[in-house]
């Protein structure tokens, strides 16, 4: 079992900077593929990004490419997601996952590909 805990959410003001973290437990989290999803009230869970198990191949979906950077530290079984020049669509709980296709050639952007999940973190961005 794996257990993510998120943290580093908050208000915000449009344009400004947020890095979350996500730090796992019970087992290493070095051979899993890590994705951040994000879920706005009223609508579906959507990816946000992934990074492979080394940290050698990311993806970052189109909203948030430019502006957000998924990183990890596998010495501290932990995940980042900086995110930059936010706006008033970033608004929602943003959860990370862990996926035990770490090292799969094509990475998984959807929910049903990841094992475990966080619980999440509140980011609110004010405009």
């Amino acid at each position: 079992q794996v257990q993510l805990v998120e943290s580093g959410g908050g208000l915000v003001q449009a344009g400004g900077s947020l890095r979350l973290s996500c730090a796992a437990s019970g087992r290493t989290i070095s051979n899993y593929a890590m994705g951040w999803f994000r879920q706005a009230p009223g609508k579906e869970r959507e990816f946000a990004a992934v990074i492979n198990w080394s940290g050698g191949r990311t993806y970052h979906t189109d909203s948030v490419k430019g502006r957000f950077t998924i990183s990890r530290d596998n010495a501290k079984n932990t995940v980042y997601l900086q995110m930059n020049s936010l706006k008033p669509e970033d608004t929602a709980v943003y959860y990370c996952a862990a996926a035990a296709s770490g090292a799969a050639v094509i990475l998984p952007t959807t929910p049903a590909r990841y094992d475990y999940w966080g619980q999440g973190t509140q980011v609110t961005v004010s405009s």
